[in-house]
């Protein structure tokens, strides 16, 4: 079970719902470290004074405003946790709407919300059940991180989730962007849609949609370069043409090859498993006591 990363209460007109706050994904990243090239040793940040020069522990140092060159206020986390906001422990929902009118670029990050206690059990439920028959999302407010924040709350597996929302002037206009009108036939625009019908899917899970393909081709790089070979060869591209291409031809040629995946069967119908991630790490951890890793990658430096 994940730690929770924050904890309050849901404010639902005169209900309040006590609630933990957990994070609703995991990160797989390869996390690197930086390191000296001439003799691979930790490269750390510190924190130094610029008066005292010095490095100073995390027990003496505060957070401070610059309101002017060499002007600073200070401000205490006491202060921050005293100031007179109804959101500054709640998730205060002031409003409901249909989900399908929420612009998806305004959509954030999502955290499941869970019950605090058996108190919350009953008044928890009720909210899950307004929401799901209502169809319907609520939007809150919530304090968060050294500012107010813009929230969602949505209902999946019967758990409701917070999203953090972007306010209107966080969201960037697009009007710029689109590009010049140009000239589309009816035949271009239809294949274009049998296209999209040929890789349309009912859900995306599976093989295909749970494998990170770079993490696992890294972690490949990782152990080779850890048993002292040479890392794996990327595929050489075949190089452009140049040439302008044939719209109509290329959504045609799409089409089939589509037709085509959909009709294999077996592994030459699935992408590629790459090496587990388990046995990966293990290697790299195990190799990365013997003495050849260094010369491995001092080897590479002078190649």
């Amino acid at each position: 079970m994940p730690r929770p990363v924050w904890s309050g209460a849901i404010s639902f007109g005169l209900v309040t719902i006590p609630i933990k706050v957990l994070s609703t994904v995991e990160d797989h990243s390869i996390r690197f470290h930086q390191y000296h090239l001439e003799d691979m040793g930790r490269v750390r940040t510190r924190k130094i004074c610029e008066l005292e020069d010095r490095e100073v522990p995390n027990v003496e140092i505060g957070k401070g405003y610059e309101i002017a060159k060499d002007t600073l206020v200070a401000v205490t986390d006491q202060e921050l946790a005293d100031i007179p906001l109804p959101t500054a422990r709640a998730i205060e929902i002031v409003a409901f709407v249909p989900y399908e009118t929420i612009d998806p670029i305004r959509i954030g990050e999502g955290y499941y919300l869970q019950g605090d206690g058996q108190v919350s059990a009953k008044p928890y439920v009720l909210l899950r059940k307004a929401l799901q028959r209502s169809s319907k999302a609520a939007i809150a407010k919530f304090a968060w991180h050294g500012r107010e924040r813009l929230g969602l709350l949505r209902v999946t597996d019967d758990v409701i989730v917070l999203h953090a929302m972007r306010w209107d002037d966080e969201v960037r206009s697009p009007d710029t962007l689109a590009p010049r009108p140009v000239d589309l036939d009816e035949d271009e625009i239809q294949q274009a849609i049998a296209l999209i019908d040929s890789m349309s899917e009912d859900h995306i899970t599976g093989q295909e949609w749970a494998t990170d393909r770079y993490t696992a081709a890294l972690e490949d790089v990782i152990a080779a370069k850890a048993d002292g070979k040479r890392p794996p060869a990327a595929p050489r591209e075949e190089a452009s043409s140049g040439k302008l291409v044939d719209l109509m031809a290329a959504l045609q040629e799409s089409v089939q090859k589509a037709k085509a995946g959909r009709e294999e069967t077996g592994e030459d119908a699935t992408v590629h498993e790459m090496p587990k991630k388990r046995a990966a790490k293990k290697t790299a951890k195990t190799a990365a006591k013997k003495a050849p890793v260094r010369e491995t990658t001092n080897k590479k430096r002078g190649a």
